[in-house]
């Protein structure tokens, strides 16, 4: 059995880019940036950031293109693909990751909602209620902060296991 699944929390790196195909199916491509905190071998914290091509399609791309900007959070699940086409007779690649599944990041303070504040939920499996809240594979509309029953305690970043 074969694998290809990528699970990424960043934030977007600028506004999505919304486009139809010739089929009329929505497409969104936009960039997440991801950060690693790690100390080198002389005991000093560096910090890398990795940037990520990501692409949705569908609904999931008119969501995101509605509700995301640059600077908000996004939880995105999906797959890697890399693409290759030829332009003035060089032959160029580009990997993306394809959104299977996604969820919004918390708001930022002053973002909206009630007092901006909100806490995100742990990722997990989508089921039909989700889809009705529009969450999950976000097949509905997004719900706004006041529907949405979030946990009392904080989350910290740390404690995520990715």
């Amino acid at each position: 059995m074969y694998l290809n699944k990528v699970f990424l929390y960043g934030n977007l790196t600028r506004d999505p880019e919304l486009r139809a195909l010739p089929s009329g199916q929505q497409v969104a491509n936009f960039a997440l940036a991801t950060n690693r905190t790690f100390t080198d071998k002389d005991g000093r914290k560096q910090d890398s950031t990795e940037y990520h091509n990501i692409v949705a399609f569908g609904r999931q791309a008119e969501v995101i293109g509605q509700y995301m900007k640059k600077g908000r959070p996004l939880f995105v699940e999906g797959r890697i693909q890399t693409r290759s086409w030829e332009a003035e007779g060089k032959k160029n690649y580009r990997t993306e990751i394809i959104i299977d599944n996604f969820q919004f990041g918390p708001s930022a303070p002053g973002a909206g909602g009630s007092d901006g504040s909100r806490p995100s939920a742990p990722a997990r499996e989508s089921s039909p209620a989700d889809a009705e809240m529009g969450m999950g594979s976000m097949t509905g509309t997004a719900p706004s902060g006041d529907e949405i029953q979030y946990p009392d305690e904080e989350i910290n970043p740390e404690d995520i296991p990715f």
